[in-house]
């Protein structure tokens, strides 16, 4: 399909669209993102969809993955990540009692270990961790896809290794 068929059938599509990106997010404004989200993917993606099939359930997949990678990402870096807002007496009741020193010192060899790890396992597992997808690693350090995956499980494995006293 050409680039120009391809805008005017997705024009076709945006309300339909934006019904269903709506009931995902509740914001119109996230809804928004997603539908060009799932527009810039699609066209970007072009060359995967099959003429003759259904171009609409095509999007709608196009839109539900997106929504839920973005979903998984978020989550991930929120994980790892704490809000001002959820440091309270509430939450720090049940760490007050773990020795701070401990902490400290773990975060310091994770550190040390991760500055150890060659850099070509070291970029694909960071970005993994700060919630990219495979492909997207891939396509940011312009690497095959099972490179990436062998990388990141390479890394993990050195990790694990030399982080073996914390484990419990």
């Amino acid at each position: 399909m050409q680039t120009l068929q391809l805008n005017d059938v997705l024009s076709e599509h945006r309300h339909q669209l934006r019904s269903f990106a709506f009931k995902f997010t509740k914001d119109d404004s996230e809804a928004d993102d997603l539908i060009q989200d799932t527009m810039l993917k699609a066209i970007r993606y072009a060359d995967k969809f099959i003429e003759g099939t259904n171009l609409r359930a095509w999007l709608f997949t196009i839109m539900r993955n997106t929504f839920i990678n973005d979903y998984r990402r978020e989550v991930r870096k929120n994980a790892v990540i704490t809000q001002e807002d959820e440091i309270s007496y509430a939450h720090l009741v049940n760490s007050a009692t773990k020795n701070e020193a401990e902490g400290k010192f773990a975060m310091a060899d994770i550190q040390k270990m991760l500055a150890k790890l060659p850099k070509s396992y070291y970029d694909p597992f960071v970005q993994y961790f700060e919630g990219f997808k495979y492909h997207e690693i891939a396509e940011s350090l312009n690497i095959p896809l099972g490179t990436v995956k062998t990388r990141i499980h390479m890394a993990r494995q050195i990790l694990q290794k030399q982080l073996k006293p914390y484990r419990k």
